[in-house]
């Protein structure tokens, strides 16, 4: 397994096909865990792999939303949201990347899937890890999306992250990690979520997160 994080950590510096190949050989051989849906409201999230176009650096997008928003206003989140009807998680997270960031993604630029994560909110989040190889059509919608940050994936590799934050006795602790190119924390779902890639994406292990709290701003 050493072999498989030293391996990871000199692709960091190039976003080309074999950093792809990789990803997606470790995704392809993760069992993500699948919710029962019942009681749930679902959603998708889209993790895009892109590559910063500033310093050419292997990234994941990251968005912030607008404090007009009448949920989670100000809060930063992956490109996603609610499954519409008739529709698959798989679509909803490619909707959701078109109509957030402005990038048409299609199902060959799906890598991978991780577990699914249930939320204080009452949502099935169904995470998709996606590969984009050009971010020069990126056009964000400012009624959804405040500003875009590239998470380059050398601060995903930080020790320090995940970070815990004990709650009472014998509950789960609230997960959160810290982003340099944002100067603070970010918490689960989302925070758990960008751990879980890059342990099962970057580094090959099939670590869990669904486990993890999160804060009381992030339940309703």
């Amino acid at each position: 397994m050493g072999d498989l994080i030293r391996k990871a950590a000199m692709a960091f510096d190039r976003f080309d096909r074999h950093l792809r190949s990789d990803v997606h050989a470790r995704l392809e051989r993760f069992e993500a865990v699948q919710l029962e849906a019942a009681g749930l409201r679902e959603a998708a999230v889209a993790i895009v792999l892109a590559q910063d176009p500033e310093t050419g650096r292997p990234s994941v997008v990251l968005t912030r939303r607008p404090t007009t928003m009448n949920r989670h206003a100000g809060q930063y989140a992956l490109p996603g949201g609610r499954v519409d009807a008739g529709e698959t998680a798989t679509q909803a997270a490619l909707r959701e990347v078109e109509e957030e960031i402005g990038l048409q993604l299609g199902k060959g630029d799906i890598l991978g899937r991780l577990d699914d994560f249930e939320t204080r909110s009452g949502f099935r989040i169904e995470p998709f890890v996606l590969w984009c190889g050009d971010v020069d059509r990126l056009a964000p919608d400012p009624r959804e999306v405040e500003a875009v940050f590239f998470i380059p994936f050398t601060e995903l590799d930080d020790t320090a992250i995940p970070t815990l934050h004990a709650l009472q006795a014998g509950e789960s602790p609230v997960m959160s990690a810290f982003l340099p190119t944002l100067g603070h924390h970010i918490y689960a779902p989302t925070a758990a979520m960008l751990y879980q890639f890059r342990e099962v994406g970057l580094r090959g292990e099939a670590t869990r997160v669904a486990h993890f709290e999160q804060p009381s701003f992030a339940w309703k």
